[in-house]
């Protein structure tokens, strides 16, 4: 793609969001159908819509998906891009004089092993003044830090402190206190790094052995929000920061089975004087309930604490499975309040200013884009402001759809009305879950609607060419072997009647399938394909018991949902006279499609596709490089299953691969080593299967482990949706 097209081609892919500390401006990275990735600045005024810019590199270079941004509050651009163990500093601008590409300054070049970058508070800074932290990680339990600047000059050191260092959040408003998360002994406890001195002191020390994060700070009142396990289970709670009362933890604030987020507390005007430099929170007395257990620090009483709370008010994200909502808390209101945002995810950063609360905003019909929120507007509408969500008829009786009467897992139990979960809590649950308060939500999909309520705008969402659509996708509950699976599905009503169905397979593992735009969905969607895809054990969002069902045993329960799937979605199929479905998996997704055709009987999977494939676990541990090594070894895919099934091996399986079936892997993946395909692809020719014709191979020249979201990707879309509607692999 040339330079004019990308600075005027629409984006249909945008990630790693991130604002400006005065909330004037925000930068994403950004990627067109097929142009490779890029970095959008965004100007975002006092009123009016947000508007991007395409920073595109001179030559016509595509930017790393690995690398990190530092949006400033003059529209430039902080990048940090990751090459092993070389980390290059570099700060973009918009194109001037009629340029059609941004103007790139290498600032500096760092080694180690990990770096990553935090932006200083304020606004514009002078031209020598430093712009962000540089925190650095080497082989050693040392964290470095430096002071980076825009102006050419080398990265400041200012510190070596002990421990690896998390988080970040500053405790001023000059950037001086810094509150980072240390890890030590596998315990987590935030600590305050003064920049001018280069000292760290303790923070937060709520209970021994607990894990203690600061997550959100107000400078002005003092406010703080915690996150740490000392109730006896992780939990948000708040309190002061020089105030003589512990921490609370609301019950409104811990909900089973959701993780909350606070993301952006709303513009206030300063009540309470600024807390005194590194000052200690300390730990409360044996007694204290775990409701108040909580640090203390020296100052304000409690009419202080209470004062300098009212009115406060925190937007809070609230993430469950495929779908996330937004809720306004305030701490001396007591409950969660929802707020009717269309159903869809949410980016977890965001900014609230005068010009209401911007944040990233993403559904299956509406490619990422940055929302603007008018927070008073919508809690106006209250919880059932949004569209109603009514059920979606399905065309069969045997649809396999938990029935009513099903008794619900553990990882999504509803909430018993004896839960303290105060006020509008419960509203919000159903909100996530997909449901009108009142109804069951498991039983009730999410559907993605067309219409926005009052008080929400999307800004610069990529619209689809003139004459098409962007197809939308519901969230339904399918019936598992071990509980519901929920899927994200495209087809509309009539999903399970399609002509052809594919049955898609998130990577991972420890990943899932989430109600956003996805480009290669999106256009099997657009050729004709129903898409189920489902988030089967060992995906996130549903709780630590499902994520961990497949820890040590790759290929277990995540295989035994999908082979039920299959089994189900086939019969049904079959009796109205369509063809099974197909398979189609990305990167452990692709190793456990190839499992499922292997295991399955024949007439339950039509073909199969894959991407990035690896072949065992223990295959990946000899080849894959080191850090690739070690989360394996960490999530237990090299242990073997002992059962019935035998080895989790596709290699020793491939001839139980009769489906048609084709094989896609980049020649440069550095995550699954392109050998693994090739691997496969030799063994199918050696057992006498005719390449072109039985299953057809695919190797991306210049390709990593993201090939279908790196330039390119689009022509890989067209091949996929191709072969999986028509299983023919030329």
């Amino acid at each position: 793609m040339s330079i004019a097209t990308r600075t005027t081609a629409q984006a249909l892919r945008r990630l790693s969001f991130t604002f400006a500390s005065d909330g004037s401006h925000a930068a994403c990275l950004a990627a067109a159908a097929d142009g490779g990735w890029y970095v959008e600045s965004w100007r975002l005024p006092a009123s009016g819509p947000a508007e991007p810019t395409a920073l595109v590199l001179p030559g016509n270079r595509s930017e790393s998906l690995r690398s990190q941004l530092v949006s400033l509050p003059d529209g430039r651009v902080l990048l940090c891009r990751h090459d092993g163990d070389r980390h290059d500093l570099v700060a973009l601008s918009a194109p001037s004089g009629g340029e059609l590409h941004s103007t790139e300054s290498l600032l500096s070049t760092l080694r180690m092993p990990g770096l990553r970058l935090l932006p200083l508070p304020g606004g514009v800074r002078p031209a020598q003044a430093p712009v962000a932290v540089a925190l650095g990680t080497d082989t050693r339990p040392v964290t470095a830090v430096w002071l980076v600047a825009v102006d050419g000059s080398e990265p400041r050191p200012v510190a070596e402190i002990p421990g690896l260092h998390g988080g970040g959040v500053w405790l001023d408003r000059t950037g001086r206190l810094l509150a980072l998360d240390r890890v030590s002994a596998g315990v987590v406890k935030s600590v305050v790094l003064d920049l001018d001195s280069g000292q760290v002191t303790p923070l937060l020390e709520i209970a021994e052995g607990s894990n203690d994060r600061l997550v959100l700070f107000d400078p002005d009142s003092r406010f703080a929000m915690v996150r740490s396990d000392a109730p006896g289970a992780d939990r948000l709670g708040w309190g002061l920061l020089g105030g003589s009362e512990p921490l609370r933890f609301p019950e409104c604030l811990h909900v089973p089975g959701m993780f909350l987020r606070p993301v952006a507390l709303a513009p206030t005007t300063p009540d309470v004087p600024p807390p005194s430099p590194g000052a200690p929170a300390t730990a409360p007395g044996p007694a204290a309930s775990a409701a108040q257990a909580g640090g203390t620090v020296h100052g304000a009483t409690t009419a202080q604490a209470t004062a300098a709370a009212d009115g406060l008010r925190v937007a809070v994200q609230i993430d469950h499975g495929a779908a996330s909502a937004l809720a306004l808390w305030q701490p001396t209101g007591g409950r969660l309040d929802p707020l009717p945002v269309p159903p869809g995810r949410l980016g977890a950063v965001g900014h609230w200013s005068a010009a209401g609360l911007r944040m990233p905003y993403s559904a299956p019909d509406h490619p990422a884009a940055l929302a603007t929120l008018d927070v008073d507007t919508l809690l106006n509408l209250g919880p059932s402001g949004a569209p109603a969500l009514t059920p979606v008829p399905l065309p069969l009786q045997l649809a396999p759809l938990a029935p009513a009467s099903a008794p619900r897992p553990p990882h999504l139990a509803e909430t018993s009305p004896e839960t303290p979960f105060a006020g509008a809590s419960e509203s919000v649950a159903a909100a996530v879950r997909g449901a009108a308060p009142g109804l069951h939500a498991w039983s009730t999909p999410a559907r993605v609607l067309h219409t926005s309520p009052p008080g929400f705008r999307l800004d610069s969402s990529a619209v689809p060419c003139e004459g098409g659509r962007w197809h939308p996708a519901q969230s339904l509950e399918l019936a598992g072997p071990a509980g519901p699976i929920e899927a994200v599905v495209y087809g509309g009503d009539a999903w399970l009647s399609s002509p052809h169905l594919v049955v898609a397979l998130h990577g991972g593992p420890a990943d899932a399938w989430r109600l956003e735009f996805d480009p290669a969905l999106q256009r099997m969607a657009a050729g004709g394909l129903t898409v189920v895809a489902p988030n089967q054990r060992g995906s996130i969002g549903y709780g630590l018991e499902h994520a961990m069902a497949i820890r040590g045993a790759w290929g277990g329960p995540d295989l035994e949902d999908v082979l039920h799937l299959l089994d189900g979605l086939s019969g049904q199929r079959t009796a109205l006279g369509l063809e099974p479905p197909a398979l189609f998996g990305v990167s452990y997704g692709a190793f456990l499609a190839l499992l499922a055709t292997a295991h399955a009987p024949a007439d339950q999977v039509s073909r199969c596709a894959v991407v990035a494939p690896f072949l065992s676990g223990t295959r990946l541990l000899a080849e894959a490089a080191a850090p690739v090594r070690a989360l394996t070894t960490r999530l237990g895919g090299g242990d073997p299953i002992a059962d019935a099934r035998g080895p989790r091996d596709v290699l020793q399986l491939a001839h139980q691969l009769t489906a048609p079936l084709l094989i896609v892997h980049g020649d440069r993946d550095e995550v699954v080593p392109v050998s693994q395909s090739r691997s496969l692809r030799h063994e199918l020719l050696r057992i006498g299967r005719a390449e072109g014709t039985d299953f057809r191979y695919v190797e991306a020249a210049g390709a990593g482990h993201e090939v279908l979201a790196e330039e390119g990707g689009a022509v890989l879309h067209e091949l996929l949706a191709g072969f999986l509607r028509t299983g023919r692999p030329t």
